[in-house]
């Protein structure tokens, strides 16, 4: 079922901008753009699909954009794209035999912890570490797995857990973690989006008109991000983790 009124059209279209805007700089964009799918009526199932759809277009574009304002080299990632990859395929595939309701419980307490920690340390991510926590392999290969399987598995909050992970585990500054999420996430999207499209759960159009959204949003917001450096970022995570914390506990006791 697709929505038939230009109307509704135009309203997708301005969620998958928000959307893009937001989650180019912090993550969290699904928590705008999957209510608003689903509030046009279109079926659960067939909106987990679309969402993936319509937010590959931000965040290749977000990916993009940094990648031409030297805040990421792709080529640094790849081991990185590759477990993601797998993380998120082996995710799709157990969502479709398993409830995700036990990690409904455990991701508020690990965002909350997160969100508590940012606000009390003011410095982190300011600028690089000298001395990171994890080697680059090992910690693509742990964040790669467990953030891509959560992802396909459940979903939200999988950027703004990205960006936790590149600035406490791996070491760096806001801005550039910000970067090396986008091609996170443009990883997990696509690979997901692949297994719900075999399974014929993607309303193309609506997915098309949103990511024409998702596009402009992730252009401003990432061109935003080299503008206004690390505090803006800081801040606007701080405010997309309480969000994804309040919509998380939402949907999980009410």
């Amino acid at each position: 079922m697709e929505p038939c009124t230009l109307s509704t059209y135009i309203f997708l279209g301005l969620a998958g901008f928000f959307a893009g805007f937001v989650d180019s700089i912090a993550g969290g964009g699904g928590l705008i753009a999957l209510p608003a799918i689903l509030t046009t009526g279109i079926p659960p199932h067939l909106a987990l699909g679309t969402n993936k759809l319509q937010g590959s277009f931000g965040t290749l574009t977000a990916t993009f954009n940094y990648r031409r304002k030297g805040l990421v080299s792709l080529h640094d990632t790849l081991s990185g794209v590759f477990y993601t990859a797998v993380g998120a395929g082996i995710g799709t595939l157990t969502i479709q035999h398993l409830s995700p309701a036990f990690l409904r419980h455990v991701i508020p307490s690990l965002l909350v912890a997160a969100f508590i920690y940012m606000l009390l340390s003011p410095e982190v991510g300011t600028d690089e570490r000298k001395k990171q926590l994890l080697p680059p392999g090992l910690f693509y290969c742990l964040a790669g797995l467990i953030l891509g399987f959560y992802d396909g598995f459940f979903g939200p909050g999988a950027g703004s857990f990205w960006m936790v992970a590149f600035v406490f585990l791996a070491g760096m500054a806001l801005t550039k973690a910000t970067a090396h999420t986008k091609v996170m996430n443009f990883t997990s999207n696509i690979v997901a989006l692949a297994f719900f499209i075999r399974a014929g759960q993607v309303l193309f159009t609506v997915g098309l008109v949103m990511g024409a959204g998702q596009m402009l949003g992730a252009l401003a917001g990432s061109n935003l991000v080299v503008l206004k450096g690390v505090r803006f970022v800081r801040w606007f995570l701080l405010a997309v983790i309480a969000a994804t914390i309040a919509r998380l506990i939402v949907i999980t006791y009410f």
